[in-house]
């Protein structure tokens, strides 16, 4: 039977347009952590239905791996293969940004970009001057485009370059496969290849498993078997800065950027989707401007990276305890999910849903 959701608590109050983050969710029951290797479980000892998710694998296609309590409980597909998240990896710039500020390489996501990328300074009228990190992570910078920082939202795959380059060359000082090797991937012990600068910088390549293993982490709020990789408060702030439901979207005038300046993949305004549900590069399960939720069928708390329309898709479940990757999938409509029940990432919502033997009924919640 289909599950539905009230409407969540705010978790964030914004102040002078500075957002401030209350505590993320916490993962429901107990968990266990990978070694080298995954335990396993059967959906049954998982409390899934093995049917429901050999149907969502059906709809899916590709590959997939759902995590329970820290176990795989199902997987489809090839679970070794590397390859291309999209900007499913995005989420990954922002844990890495939140990796400098504890490392003190930043002083927080407000300061100014410029301060690592001068060349900002010299473009006409000083507008991008004022960009900041939070700027770049919530799709809100205008670089690019007429619109001053924090004015309108578009999603912007050159201001997400600028984003990448100028953390990893300008702030580690480190290729993006350095910083993630060294203190994410080892300490998890990911299990197959990853790429993070080949063929393009900034594109992240792993396998279904190990991009589950970066959602537990992001489950268990940056604590990985009782070593802390990434502060909690970095995942308070993450999933709690979201971008205004009435945030208007950008005009799509386009306005000068850095001298050879490249997109990390696609255009300087992708999509409309963001606006009430987009936090630091990260889709939460929230309302837009009509009250529309993202993922009706999926608790309020529910956090999403997704690149490529749905096909690269992690999805985190505090409540459900649960965690899920899949990837070359054939879903592709998750931005127009909102209001649409029908689209093919809804209805996998529907079927995570109902797979979830023993989540607490809506009153509950």
């Amino acid at each position: 039977m289909k599950r539905s959701f009230a409407l969540p608590v705010l978790a964030s109050l914004v102040i002078g347009h500075v957002p401030v983050p209350l505590r993320a969710a916490e993962p429901a029951g107990s968990s266990v952590f990978p070694g080298k290797c995954w335990q396993e479980c059967t959906p049954a000892e998982a409390r899934l239905s093995a049917g429901k998710l050999a149907t969502l694998s059906e709809l899916a296609a590709g590959r997939g791996c759902v995590v329970r309590h820290g176990k795989v409980a199902f997987t489809w597909g090839d679970q070794t293969r590397s390859y291309d998240v999209a900007s499913a990896m995005k989420p990954v710039i922002s844990t890495m940004l939140f990796l400098a500020i504890a490392e003190g390489r930043l002083a927080s996501p407000d300061a100014r970009v410029a301060d690592f990328e001068p060349r900002l300074l010299a473009l006409p009228n000083g507008k991008d001057a004022a960009i900041t990190w939070r700027h770049l992570a919530s799709q809100t910078s205008g670089y690019g485009l007429t619109e001053p920082p924090g004015a309108a939202y578009s999603y912007n795959d050159f201001a997400l370059a600028l984003y990448y380059d100028t953390l990893t060359t300008g702030v580690f000082k480190q290729p993006g496969i350095e910083v993630f090797r060294s203190r994410l991937a080892a300490p998890m012990q990911f299990e197959d290849a990853i790429s993070f600068d080949k063929p393009r910088a900034g594109r992240l390549a792993l396998s279904v498993r190990d991009f589950a293993r970066f959602g537990l982490l992001c489950l268990h709020r940056g604590n990985w078997d009782g070593r802390q990789l990434v502060e909690a408060k970095a995942f308070d702030a993450m999933l709690g800065s979201v971008v205004p439901p009435a945030m208007p979207r950008t005009a799509g005038r386009d306005a000068a950027m850095i001298e050879g300046q490249r997109s990390i993949g696609g255009t300087r305004n992708i999509t409309p989707a963001g606006p009430g549900f987009y936090s630091f590069n990260w889709w939460l399960n929230r309302t837009n401007a009509l009250g529309q939720r993202l993922y009706r069928d999926l608790p309020p708390e529910t956090f999403i990276a997704a690149g490529h329309g749905g096909k690269r898709m992690l999805i985190i479940v505090p409540s459900w305890n649960l965690v899920v990757s899949w990837n070359d999938s054939v879903i592709d409509d998750h931005d127009a999910s909102p209001g649409n029940p029908e689209t093919k990432a809804n209805r996998a919502a529907r079927l995570l849903n109902a797979a979830v033997l023993d989540a607490a009924p809506p009153n509950g919640r």
